[in-house]
């Protein structure tokens, strides 16, 4: 596997992003949020989904407030999702924008923290269900977008429990492997015959819901903020990535 970490002196562009349209799913809270915030702040027309119109919203006023590009808004249960969903999100899309710049699948469900012999086949459904299943049909139907950009950026979110494999982390665990695997398959796929980089981030110990509910006894300002880590996210998402693909970033 190939693991990279920026440089700590990187400094984006402030209108690194500016013109791009980026899609960020699970953009009501936590990474999701704060990727949409600074894609916007530096310039992209972000595209919010979602299952919690309220987030959503809030996101949306905030970026608006701001003064950045309008963004759009998409209520999907990723929990939920359909193809049919899907291929109508992709013909919506491609009217209104034309061509996709960049797709961050953000969106995870923690799941069960248990041991294999104890975990329950619907638990471990639903996992799959949101962070790989929802992953690859977004991807399916977006793709053609993606590849009708000048450049394009798919970044999926990884963990360290999808590298190296860990007691009691279950199904979340196995659905980092698989989107590691994801992104490599996808990367191999398009390297030499399109115009699409895939990458993947781990994000690392950040703090979010998802990590304070895994981490009940850990302090969450001992972690740095999901606005503090987002030097990789712009990097992956802009023009001075172009050319890195199949490789899978530590934020931190």
């Amino acid at each position: 596997m190939n693991v990279q970490r920026l440089p700590a002196d990187y400094t984006p562009s402030p209108s690194l992003l500016k013109g791009k349209t980026i899609l960020v799913t699970g953009a009501g809270d936590g990474i999701g949020k704060a990727a949409a915030l600074c894609f916007a702040e530096h310039g992209a027309t972000v595209i919010l989904l979602g299952r919690t119109e309220s987030k959503l919203e809030a996101v949306y006023d905030a970026i608006e407030a701001a003064g950045h590009p309008k963004p759009a808004l998409v209520e999907i249960d990723l929990a939920k999702v359909t193809e049919e969903q899907c291929m109508h999100l992709a013909q919506g899309l491609g009217e209104e924008f034309g061509h996709l710049d960049g797709l961050l699948h953000n969106a995870s469900m923690l799941g069960e923290r248990r041991p294999i012999e104890s975990a329950t086949f619907a638990a471990w459904q639903e996992v799959m269900q949101v962070n790989v299943n929802a992953q690859f049909v977004l991807t399916r139907y977006l793709l053609p977008l993606l590849q009708a950009a000048p450049s394009a950026s798919v970044v999926c979110t990884s963990s360290g429990v999808g590298r190296t494999g860990r007691a009691f982390w279950g199904a979340y665990a196995v659905s980092k492997f698989a989107t590691e695997g994801f992104m490599q398959v996808l990367s191999s796929e398009l390297e030499n015959t399109s115009n699409v980089r895939v990458n993947c981030i781990n994000p690392g110990a950040t703090n979010t819901v998802m990590r304070n509910t895994a981490y009940p006894a850990e302090r969450p300002t001992d972690n740095p903020s999901p606005a503090e880590i987002m030097a990789t996210y712009l990097y992956l998402m802009g023009e001075d990535s172009i050319g890195v693909t199949g490789v899978s970033f530590d934020a931190q």
